[in-house]
C-alpha cells in the first residue's frame, strides 16, 4: 500500500541526510553482517539496523532479506551497493591522484574504429613506457559521445568543425588518395590512368566524419582532379574506412586511403597508389576532444604524447 511519504520516497533524489546512511549501508553490504559493521563503526548492531529501515524507508526500496542469523543483499541491494561502491573507488582515486599530483590511475579514451585501429592502436606501447602507471581503456565508435555520465575522459575525432562547447585539441592534417593492391591496379591498367576506374569496383567510407557521409570522399577527389564525379556512384559501401582498407588489400576494389591510416601498408607494399601525384589534401582534421572540467594531469599527458605522435 502506497502512502504520500512512500510515493514521495520513491520520486525524488537522494539528499545530504542519506549519505552518512549510505556509508553504514556500504559497510553492512561490504561484511554481509550487520554485527560486523557495528564493530567497524563502533556503533551497535541494532544501530545499524536502525539506520538501514530508516534508509529504505527513505529510498522506498527494500536492500536486505532478513533472517534470524544473517543478512542478504536484495536484487536492488545489490545494484545500490554496486552503485556506491564504484562512486566511492573512483572519488578514492580522484583523492589519492589530487593528492600525489602523480600521473596513474585510470584513462578512458574513446576514437573512430578505424583511428583506434590503424593508428592509435599501434602507438599505444610507446604510452604504456611512458606512463606506466596510467591504466588505458579504449571504446570504439561512430558517433559524438555525450561526456556527461560516460566516465569517457577523451575522444579522437576526424571532422572538420570541432565540436562545440567542448575543449578541442588540433593533432593532425590528414590527405586522401585511391589505394588498390599491385595485382588490382595491374589487372586493370590504373597506373597513371584514373579514367580505367570506371571499370573499378570503388570502396566507400559512407561515415567518413558524419553519418551521411555517403559518397562524398570519392566525389569531392573526383571533382577536385577534374574527373566525372559519377564514377562515384558505383561501388560497396562501409561504416569504417579500416574495412574498406582490408577489402582493398583482399583485393575487392580501390579504397579511398587516408594516408594516416594507410602508411603502413603502403610501406609494406600490400597497397600501392596507382595515381600518386593525384593526393587532395581534406578539410576535416584529426581533434583530441575533452571537457574543460576534465583537464586533469593524466589527459593533458594523453593529449601531449598524441601531438608527439601526429608529429611522426
Amino acid at each position: 500500500m502506497y502512502t504520500e511519504s512512500s510515493y514521495f520516497a520513491r520520486n525524488t533524489l537522494l539528499n545530504g541526510y542519506q549519505l552518512s546512511r549510505l556509508y553504514t549501508f556500504e559497510v553492512a553490504a561490504r561484511h554481509g553482517s550487520f554485527a560486523l559493521a557495528a564493530q567497524e563503526l563502533a556503533l551497535s548492531p541494532s544501530a545499524i539496523s536502525h539506520r538501514i529501515n530508516q534508509l529504505e524507508a527513505e529510498l522506498g526500496i527494500k536492500l536486505f532479506l532478513r533472517s534470524h542469523r544473517k543478512v542478504e543483499l536484495t536484487e536492488e541491494g545489490k545494484r545500490v551497493f554496486w552503485a556506491l561502491k564504484t562512486s566511492l573507488d573512483g572519488l578514492n582515486q580522484e583523492i589519492l591522484e589530487i593528492k600525489s599530483q602523480e600521473l596513474s590511475g585510470t584513462l578512458t579514451v574513446y576514437s573512430r574504429p578505424s583511428i583506434a585501429q590503424c593508428w592509435l592502436v599501434p602507438k599505444l606501447a610507446d604510452f604504456t613506457r611512458r606512463y606506466p602507471a596510467i591504466s588505458l581503456n579504449i571504446l570504439t565508435g561512430n558517433e559524438n559521445v555525450n561526456f556527461q555520465g560516460t566516465g569517457i575522459d577523451l575522444a579522437v575525432y576526424f571532422d572538420d568543425s570541432p565540436p562545440r562547447q567542448l575543449n578541442c585539441e588540433y593533432l593532425m592534417d590528414e590527405a586522401v588518395i585511391p589505394v588498390c593492391t599491385p595485382d588490382y591496379a595491374a589487372r586493370f591498367g590504373l597506373t597513371g590512368n584514373p579514367d580505367n576506374l570506371r571499370r573499378c569496383t570503388l570502396l566507400h567510407d559512407r561515415q567518413a566524419w558524419s553519418y551521411d557521409s555517403g559518397t562524398d570522399e570519392w566525389q569531392g577527389w573526383a571533382r577536385n582532379f577534374g574527373l566525372m564525379p559519377d564514377i562515384a556512384r558505383q561501388g560497396i559501401g562501409f561504416d569504417r574506412a579500416d574495412l574498406a582498407i582490408i577489402a582493398a588489400t583482399h583485393h575487392l576494389g580501390v579504397a579511398m586511403g587516408r594516408k594516416r591510416l594507410v602508411n603502413k601498408r603502403l610501406e609494406k607494399g600490400e597497397l600501392v597508389t596507382p595515381f600518386p601525384k593525384m593526393e587532395m589534401q581534406c578539410v576535416q582534421h584529426y581533434y583530441a576532444v575533452t571537457l574543460s572540467a576534465r583537464q586533469w594531469p593524466k589527459v593533458d599527458a594523453f593529449i601531449h604524447w598524441l601531438k608527439l605522435m601526429a608529429d611522426e
